[in-house]
C-alpha cells in the first residue's frame, strides 16, 4: 500500500473536514474558489478506518511553468543525436532528395498520429507510462514497465555518448587540436610516425586508441579506461542535477539545452557555406536517385528513423504531456513538434554535407598535388610521352580540372598499362560516396574536417557543446519516461529515486567505459530497443483503438480539445496505423535474422576495422536484452488475467480538505489505476469523468469511495488555486 495512503486524524480545527458530507454542507458560499472545484464520489462501501496522527501530505502534481517551456522539452526529447548523424547518412545511402519523400509520407502516416496518440492519453489520464496503460487496462499495464526497462537500457548507453563528447570537448582546447597529427615515436636511432596513426589517419588514430583505448574483441575486457569513467561520472552528475526536482528543474535547462544546438548548426551552416567545396557536398545530398524509391529497405529504413526520431513507445512523451491543463491543445503541439523535428533533421543535413564536401575538396586537392608529382615523375623517366599532355597544363600547379583532363588522356592511351602506374582519380565524389554514420562521423570525419577550419578549437568546442546538449534534451525526457511513472505508482520521493537511478545506472555503465566498451555500446543500440519499442507502440495502438475504443476515444479528444479531431486520425489508429507497424516490426525480424549479429571491431596491427562475429555469451546477452524489456507485458497479463496476487483489500478512502485543498490521499488503493497489483479489471474502468456532476453522499460516514473514472473524488481542479493544472489524486 502507498505510504501516502494513510488516513487523516479527525482534528477540532475548522477549517479541516474530513468527511465528505460535511465538506459540501459547510461549502462557504462566498468562496469562489470553491466553487470552481469539482468533487465526484461514487459510494460502494463503508467501513471502519483506522487513525494516525499528523500524516498530513500535500500531492500536487507539478506543471510547466510555460506553453514555451513543454514544447521546448518535447523538442529536446525528439531532436536528439540520431538527427545529427543517423538521418544524414540515411538520406545520401536511401536516394539523397528523393529519400524525404518516403521519409514525409511515413510521418503523416506513422509518426504524426502515434505521436498525437501519445500526448493525448498522458495529457488526459495525467499520469505517467504506467498509470496511462494501467487505466486503460490493467492486463495491459506491462506496457508501462516494458517502456521504463527499455528507457532505462537506452539511458545506460546514451550518456556514454554524452560521456565521450565531453571528453572530446575538454580536449576541443588547444591548437592545433590534439587529433590534427599523427603522434611520433622515439627510438634510440630515429623518430618516426606512430605506424597505427599512419595506416589509418590521426582522427582515427585519435578516437580508438587515445580517446577509447579499444581492444580487439568485446572478449578483451582490458579494463577500466579512467578518463572514460571520470566523463561518465561527470554525465550522470549532470543529468541527476538537472533531473533531481523533475520538470522543475529539467524544464528551465531546457531553455538552453534545447536551442544552443540551433544555434550551432546555423553557425556551422554559414561559415560552412563559405568555405571551398560546401556547396559540392550539398549537391551531392540532395541529388535525387528516384530509382531507389522502388526499395522495400528504403522504406523500412524511413520508418524506423520516423519512429525513433519522435521518442515513440519511451515513454518520455507521454511524461511530458501528463504535466499540461486538460485543455492543452495537443493536436497542434504534435504537428509543430513533427515537423521541427524534420527541419532539425535536414538542417543537421546540410550542414554535415556542407562540412563533408569542404573535407572532400581538401583531401582531393591534397590527392591532385601528390599524383601531380607522380605524373612529373612518370614524364622525366620517360614512362609517359611529354606529347599527350597538353601544352597549357601546368603539373606544377595543375587546378583539379586540369588534373582530371590529363589522367583521362593518361588513361587513354595507357589502357593495359594504367594499373601499373598507381595513379588515382581524385574526385571528390568519391570520397563523399563513402557513407559514414554514428561515432564515425561525429568523432572520425566531424573531427577531422575541423582540423581544417580557421580558428579550429573554437568550432571543435562549439560542435561537441552541441552533441552534449543534444543529448542531455533527449536524456532528460529518457530519465523523464523512468522517473514519473514509478513515482506516480509507487509513492515514493522523486529526488530519492532519481539520485537512486542515476547511481545505479552509472555503476552498471561501467561496462561501457572498459576498453571494450564500445562494443557493448553497438550491443545495446543493436538489441535493447528496437523491437521491443516498436512491440510497445504496436501494444499502445491496439490498446487505445480496440480495448479502450476509438470512438471513447474520439470522443474524450472532444471533450478535451474543445473540437472533434479530423477523421483522418480514426482511419490512421485503426486501421493504417496498426498494420505499417506490424509490416515494420515483421521486417525488422526478418533483417535482423538475415544480418549474422556481431560488430566492428578495431584490430590494432592492421589499423582498421574487422567485422567479428559475438561469442556464444554474447548472443546470449543480445537475445537476454530484447526478452527482459519485453518481459512486463506478459507477466503483468498473467498475474492480472489469473488473479495471481491475492487482492483482498477494502475499497475505502478517506479525504482530508483544508481551505480548499486536498491535504490526505486515499486510503486502500483497490481500483487505482497506477497501481500494478491493485487494478480493475477493464471492464469495470471508464474514461476520465471531467464533467460537472457532483456526487453526493447519502450517509454520514465519513468515507470516501473511489470516483467512476477509478480516481479519488476529489479535485482535478484546486478550490483554491484555479490555476494549477488539475491534480489526478
Amino acid at each position: 500500500m502507498p505510504k501516502n495512503s494513510k488516513v487523516v486524524k479527525r482534528e477540532l480545527d475548522d477549517e479541516v473536514i474530513e468527511s465528505v458530507k460535511d465538506l459540501l454542507s459547510n461549502e462557504d458560499s462566498a468562496d469562489d474558489a470553491f466553487k470552481k472545484s469539482e468533487l465526484i464520489v461514487d459510494v460502494q462501501e463503508e467501513k471502519d478506518i483506522d487513525v494516525e496522527e499528523e500524516s498530513e501530505v500535500e500531492d500536487e502534481r507539478p506543471a510547466w511553468n510555460s506553453k514555451l517551456q513543454y514544447i521546448l522539452a518535447q523538442v529536446g526529447f525528439s531532436v536528439g543525436l540520431g538527427n545529427v548523424w543517423r538521418f544524414p547518412y540515411l538520406c545520401q545511402k536511401n536516394g539523397g532528395g528523393a529519400y524525404l519523400l518516403p521519409y514525409l509520407i511515413l510521418l503523416l502516416v506513422i509518426g504524426i498520429p502515434l505521436f498525437f496518440l501519445e500526448l493525448s492519453v498522458g495529457q488526459r489520464i495525467r499520469r505517467g507510462s504506467i498509470g496511462v496503460w494501467n487505466y486503460i487496462s490493467p492486463k495491459l499495464g506491462g506496457i508501462g514497465f516494458a517502456s521504463c526497462v527499455v528507457c532505462f537500457f537506452v539511458a545506460l548507453y546514451y550518456n556514454v555518448i554524452i560521456g565521450w563528447s565531453l571528453f572530446y570537448f575538454s580536449q576541443s582546447f588547444q591548437q592545433p587540436l590534439p587529433w590534427d597529427q599523427c603522434p611520433l615515436v622515439k627510438n634510440a636511432s630515429h623518430t618516426f610516425v606512430e605506424p597505427e596513426c599512419e595506416k589509418s589517419s590521426a582522427t582515427t588514430y585519435y578516437w580508438y586508441r587515445e580517446a577509447l583505448n579499444i581492444s580487439s574483441s568485446i572478449s578483451e575486457s582490458g579494463g577500466l579506461n579512467w578518463k572514460m569513467t571520470v566523463c561518465l561520472l561527470a554525465a550522470w552528475v549532470v543529468v541527476c542535477l538537472a533531473m533531481i526536482k523533475g520538470i522543475q528543474s529539467s524544464g528551465k535547462i531546457m531553455y538552453f539545452s534545447s536551442l544552443f544546438p540551433y544555434v550551432v548548426l546555423i553557425c556551422f551552416l554559414i561559415r560552412a557555406l563559405l568555405l571551398n567545396g560546401s556547396v559540392d557536398g550539398i549537391r551531392h545530398m540532395f541529388t535525387p536517385k528516384l530509382e531507389m524509391m522502388l526499395e522495400p529497405k528504403v522504406w523500412r529504413e524511413a520508418a524506423t528513423q520516423v519512429f525513433f526520431a519522435l521518442g515513440l513507445g519511451f515513454g518520455g512523451v507521454i511524461a511530458f504531456s501528463s504535466y499540461n491543463k486538460r485543455d492543452n491543445n495537443c493536436h497542434f503541439d504534435a504537428i509543430l513538434v513533427s515537423f521541427i523535428n524534420f527541419f532539425t533533421s535536414v538542417l543537421a543535413t546540410l550542414v554535415v554535407f556542407a562540412v563533408l564536401g569542404f573535407k572532400a575538396n581538401v583531401i582531393s586537392e591534397k590527392c591532385i598535388a601528390e599524383n601531380s608529382k607522380v605524373i612529373i615523375k612518370l614524364l622525366k623517366m620517360g614512362d609517359i610521352s611529354r606529347d599527350i599532355i597538353p601544352h597549357h597544363i601546368n603539373l606544377s600547379a595543375v587546378t583539379a580540372e586540369d588534373y582530371h583532363l590529363v589522367y583521362d588522356i593518361i588513361q587513354k592511351v595507357k589502357e593495359e598499362e594504367f594499373s601499373a602506374l598507381h595513379l588515382n582519380s581524385c574526385q571528390t565524389e568519391d570520397e563523399l560516396n563513402k557513407a559514414v554514420q554514428g561515432t564515425g562521423l561525429a568523432f572520425i570525419a566531424f573531427t577531422e574536417a575541423m582540423t581544417h577550419f580557421p580558428a579550429s578549437p573554437f568550432w571543435s568546442v562549439m560542435f561537441f557543446l552541441m552533441l552534449v546538449n543534444l543529448g542531455l534534451g533527449s536524456m532528460f525526457g529518457t530519465i523523464e519516461g523512468i522517473i514519473t511513472p514509478v513515482v506516480d505508482t509507487f509513492k515514493v520521493r522523486k529526488e530519492i529515486l532519481t539520485v537512486i537511478c542515476c547511481f545505479l545506472a552509472f555503476c552498471i555503465g561501467l561496462i561501457f567505459v572498459q576498453r571494450s566498451g564500445n562494443y557493448f555500446v553497438t550491443m545495446f543500440d543493436d538489441y535493447s530497443a528496437t523491437l521491443p519499442l516498436l512491440i510497445v507502440v504496436i501494444l499502445e495502438n491496439i490498446a487505445v483503438s480496440f480495448v479502450y475504443g476509438i470512438d471513447k476515444f474520439m470522443e474524450d479528444l472532444k471533450d478535451m480539445l474543445g473540437f472533434a479531431p479530423n477523421r483522418y486520425y480514426y482511419y490512421m489508429w485503426k486501421y493504417i496505423s496498426p498494420l505499417m507497424l506490424l509490416s515494420l516490426l515483421i521486417a525488422s525480424v526478418v533483417n535482423m535474422g538475415l544480418s549474422p549479429p556481431g560488430y566492428n571491431a578495431w584490430i590494432e596491427d592492421k589499423a582498421s576495422e574487422e567485422f567479428l562475429s559475438y561469442p556464444t555469451w554474447g548472443l546470449v546477452v543480445c537475445i537476454l536484452l530484447m526478452v527482459l524489456a519485453i518481459l512486463p507485458v506478459p507477466a503483468v497479463f498473467i498475474i492480472r488475467h489469473c488473479n495471481l496476487i491475492d487482492n483482498s483489500s477494502g475499497n475505502l478512502a478517506s479525504v482530508t480538505y483544508k481551505r480548499g485543498r486536498v491535504l490526505k490521499e486515499p486510503v486502500n488503493l483497490e481500483g487505482d489505476d497506477a497501481s500494478l497489483i491493485h487494478g480493475k479489471i477493464s471492464s469495470e474502468m471508464s474514461s476520465p469523468n471531467f464533467g460537472k456532476n457532483i456526487y453526493r453522499k447519502q450517509s454520514g460516514s465519513p468515507t470516501l469511495d473511489t470516483a467512476p473514472n477509478g480516481r479519488y473524488g476529489i479535485g482535478y481542479l484546486m478550490a483554491d488555486m484555479p490555476d494549477m493544472p488539475e491534480s489526478d489524486l
